[in-house]
């Protein structure tokens, strides 16, 4: 009986945050309570309040929904055990893209942050968490490219710090080129190309390494 109530408890909740993502992408976030959002779960509002504290909670966990696969492709870049460093970033790149590009879900979530979410004072949580996770996904990349040198994957004088700010920009950036203009390019047919030339970059440009010191 326990573990039947836990499971319905767990379908309850799920069931909220597919209505929640419905209703976020349909009406943006500011625009969406969580009365708008027990009405489209079938529950009522103290079922929210019962699994979410607050509207920001409640987005949250559905961003991470998606997130989870990614942030574990993610955990192995700073372990120098890791055997292939550059070969797990440009796995991430990729599938980040192509997995974006054919997963409806996913596709619908990443709209939801970077087009119908105002980062308004109720939000602000996200907006917290939004940064904590940039950082930390630019600490694991720079770590990741200093694994990727120590394996002489890369050049060893390479700016590591600029390098992951730009494999972060251009990641980012693909994702909102993707939900703007969706026709431009195929980024599920083209996807491991794309990053494929972004690795180049670092390997190759005399623009991305380090200045000597003088003396």
């Amino acid at each position: 009986m326990v573990r039947r109530t836990k499971e319905e408890a767990q379908e309850t909740r799920n069931s909220i945050l597919d209505a929640a993502e419905r209703v976020f992408f349909e009406k943006g976030v500011s625009r969406t309570s969580l009365a708008d959002i027990a009405q489209a779960a079938g529950v009522t509002r103290g079922a929210i309040y019962w699994h979410f504290a607050h509207k920001s909670d409640l987005f949250t966990e559905m961003f991470d929904r998606v997130l989870l696969p990614l942030d574990e492709l993610k955990a192995g870049l700073p372990d120098p055990n890791e055997p292939d460093p550059l070969g797990r970033l440009v796995e991430i790149c990729t599938v980040c893209l192509r997995d974006t590009a054919n997963d409806p879900r996913r596709r619908r979530v990443f709209d939801i942050l970077f087009l119908k979410c105002e980062l308004v004072e109720e939000m602000g949580p996200v907006m917290v968490r939004y940064q904590t996770n940039m950082r930390e996904g630019l600490k694991k990349i720079e770590g990741g490219l200093r694994n990727a040198i120590s394996k002489g994957q890369l050049p060893a004088n390479l700016n590591t710090g600029i390098a992951a700010a730009m494999v972060h920009a251009f990641v980012s950036g693909s994702l909102r080129d993707m939900l703007f203009l969706p026709e431009a390019t195929d980024f599920g047919k083209h996807a491991e190309q794309m990053v494929a030339g972004m690795f180049d970059a670092l390997q190759l440009s005399p623009a991305l390494r380090k200045e000597k010191t003088a003396g």
